[in-house]
């Protein structure tokens, strides 16, 4: 589908907007954010999302339009296993519920322009090197295999690179102070020097966290649509609505015992399908001697009929397990205890290896 230039802008510049007003709307003023709001809110952004499918339904036609929403559902749903590991990280450095949506909002805004240089880059890729579906589809399912072998074994949080980098170049202070990310402060020398807070420590950390999921959901939309503009618009609308589905999910999370299965199906199921396209359209000179193979392919409306089955499947399944069998939902609330240090919690600095 050609997009030209005007049409990228405007998107772009329609989604700034969404998220400019959702910070002037939400995060005027420091608050835990009740169910309610986040239903609303989560409402808001899946409303804007069909809008958006029928817009290109009514523009484009009905291949796009079933694209994206394939694309949508996929990226949504892959996008709230990041919640698990966001709930980590909210415990890790002992965010005030009070500045979570702040958190989050800045945390999914480092996490958009990443994705967007990521985007760019694999479209690039896949234009040049056709062969390249050929490790996408090996990478899904080596990685669908994984999530379903792990299951839902939760891990400690620990820093990475990124993390670690900030600590050395500038301290951290043990406390939040309030919303700000830098204040300026005298160190133990009695020199005043900008000090970091835990606020910018934990918006960096769900940010790079969120590339890091990248990693198997880029790949994952594009077995189902090599159109980048459509990629693009199906992630930012995902991760629009993320910060809102964390809040109104909330201890919901730990009933979907299943999730990870479910996911793992999901991104096999794509693997599937981008192995079967790579030979249908095979170029690789020592696979058939570089001819493609007259392998059968999965379409678009097919995949989004899987996604949602089994997307269904799971969260019914999860449900009956954790109704007839009580105690299998047993992560952590937000805000419960760990077992970490209280003092440690107290002070708004990370429980995780590496403070």
């Amino acid at each position: 589908m050609y997009v030209p230039f005007w049409v990228w802008a405007a998107t772009i510049v329609g989604l700034l907007a969404v998220l400019a007003l959702d910070l002037a709307i939400v995060g005027r003023r420091p608050h835990e954010v009740t169910v309610r709001e986040a239903a609303r809110w989560v409402g808001v952004y899946i409303g804007l999302a069909a809008v958006f499918a029928l817009g290109l339904f009514l523009v484009a036609g009905p291949d796009p339009a079933t694209a994206f929403v394939a694309g949508y559902i996929t990226e949504y749903s892959l996008s709230v296993d990041n919640l698990f590991v966001f709930l980590l990280i909210m415990s890790a450095f002992a965010v005030p519920k009070v500045h979570q949506h702040r958190v989050l909002l800045f945390g999914i805004l480092i996490a958009l322009v990443l994705r967007g240089g990521f985007i760019l880059a694999g479209a690039a890729v896949i234009e040049r090197f056709s062969w390249v579906f050929y490790l996408f589809g090996a990478f899904l399912v080596l990685t669908a295999v994984k999530v379903v072998a792990d299951g839902d074994e939760d891990e400690e949080f620990k820093e990475n690179a990124a993390l670690r980098l900030v600590r050395r170049v500038l301290p951290v202070t043990d406390d939040y102070v309030g919303s700000r990310s830098l204040v300026r402060r005298r160190d133990s020398h009695g020199r005043l020097r900008w000090f970091v807070t835990p606020m910018l420590m934990v918006m960096i950390a769900i940010g790079m966290t969120d590339l890091l999921f990248a990693l198997d959901s880029i790949p994952a939309i594009f077995g189902l649509t090599r159109d980048p503009y459509i990629v693009f618009t199906a992630n930012m609308f995902a991760l629009m609505g993320l910060r809102q589905l964390y809040f109104l999910l909330g201890g919901l999370l730990r009933k979907l015992v299943y999730l990870s299965y479910g996911l793992g199906v999901i991104l096999a199921f794509i693997g599937v399908k981008l192995l079967l396209e790579a030979l249908h359209t095979n170029t690789v000179p020592f696979v058939n001697g570089g001819e493609p193979l007259g392998v059968p392919t999965i379409g678009i409306e097919l995949s989004l009929g899987v996604i949602v089955g089994v997307l269904l499947l799971t969260t019914v399944a999860s449900l009956v397990k954790v109704r007839f069998f009580p105690g299998t939902d047993d992560v952590p609330e937000q805000g419960e205890d760990t077992g970490a240090d209280p003092e440690t919690a107290s002070s708004g600095a990370p429980r995780s290896s590496g403070s």
